[in-house]
């Protein structure tokens, strides 16, 4: 791996405030998603934070300036307490937002949500019939709970955002996803093409989308907005692998969000922990204010100094921040290298190559996460 310069000092002044917070409750989870981001070694039951470590996290993000909070996993159903821990960001004006996958909830859970301050819900889909989703899912019966949860969540107030994830094996379905979140009474879609860590890295040939498939994805989702104009809102991530330029991922390393891992761990974003050479503090052990103003894993890669060529003196350094860090260290070995979606990266036609290889290749048995 190329060395790359430590981070230089920064004054606490210099930091901005974070607006989200990622709260990973658990990796537990019924569903088994070839693509999840979660990492390959997931967190036991018994080291994850207790009840009054994750309200005093929330206490903690409030105090910090969060606005957002996403109660993510796994699936956070999972967690007994979730009502309570619900109630805990309500207390603190934190805008909560439930990321799940539908199952563990009931229709008395969802009301009790509700009753306890939920500000919205964000619910996954993985396909348009149960035949397809389940099998993307790994779990028998996961579509059916789906559409029950999202009328639960419509009796109960609560707007809905679903959530696609696509690859190659359902972004044929994407019209009928769109079409699917219209009718289950969404006021957003988000359409995130996979992103390759964690378990998705594992089921490369089985994900990868091929070109024709990313670009048809872009005419249609394009279309969609324009059908759907006062609607739904239609939030679209693209095929990166066959990109010019890369996405502006986190909106710039260190700057807008923190996640928590269900262990306590503090990361930039939740693929940090790919890149070997970064090194992370624990709410259990330092104040959530001081890992995110001092740590050293998010002082790595703030601004621009870090950064070498030929993002040092791009015009778009500003604008996409260099790419990935964690996307550069599993294409490039080095975090501080230009991401190679990047067109003025070096490695950017090995990459592409290797997509249309994976693309081609016969799309196998899925790995499925956590089994």
């Amino acid at each position: 791996m190329t060395a790359h310069p430590a981070p230089r000092e920064r004054s606490a002044a210099s930091v901005t405030v974070p607006m989200a917070l990622l709260a990973e409750l658990t990796h537990r989870c019924p569903l088994a998603c070839p693509y999840c981001s979660n990492p390959l070694e997931l967190t036991r039951a018994d080291e994850e934070l207790s009840t009054a470590e994750w309200i005093g996290v929330f206490e903690q993000a409030a105090a910090l300036g969060v606005l957002h909070l996403h109660l993510s996993g796994g699936e956070p159903a999972s967690r007994r307490d979730l009502v309570e821990l619900v109630a805990a960001a309500s207390r603190l004006s934190l805008y909560s937002n439930l990321i799940t996958s539908g199952v563990g909830l009931t229709e008395t859970r969802v009301k009790a949500l509700a009753d306890a301050g939920l500000d919205h819900v964000q619910l996954s889909i993985q396909g348009t019939s149960a035949a397809s989703a389940d099998r993307i899912g790994g779990y028998k019966g996961g579509y059916q709970r789906k559409l029950a949860v999202a009328g639960w969540v419509a009796g109960a107030g609560l707007p809905l955002t679903v959530n696609a994830v696509c690859h190659r094996q359902n972004m044929d379905e994407l019209e009928a996803m769109i079409a699917l979140a219209v009718e289950l009474g969404a006021r957003r879609i988000e359409v995130a093409t996979v992103q390759f860590h964690g378990w998705a890295d594992r089921n490369r040939a089985a994900l990868m989308p091929t070109r024709e498939q990313a670009a048809a994805a872009t005419v249609l989702v394009a279309a969609a907005r324009e059908r759907y104009k006062g609607v739904i809102v239609i939030d679209y991530v693209p095929a990166d692998h066959f990109a010019t330029y890369p996405k502006a991922c986190m909106g710039g390393w260190g700057k807008v969000g923190l996640n928590v891992t269900p262990s306590g761990k503090v990361l930039p974003c939740h693929a940090a922990e790919t890149i070997p050479s970064l090194t992370f503090e624990s709410v259990r052990d330092m104040p959530l204010e001081r890992i995110w103003r001092e740590g050293a894993a998010f002082n790595a890669f703030r601004g621009t100094d870090w950064m070498q060529e030929p993002c040092r003196s791009c015009e778009r350094r500003d604008i996409d921040f260099g790419g990935c860090r964690c996307q550069a260290m599993a294409l490039a070995g080095d975090p501080a290298a230009t991401d190679p979606v990047c067109v003025r990266s070096p490695l950017h036609g090995l990459l592409v190559e290797a997509a249309e290889r994976d693309a081609a290749a016969e799309a196998g048995a899925f790995v499925y996460r956590g089994r």
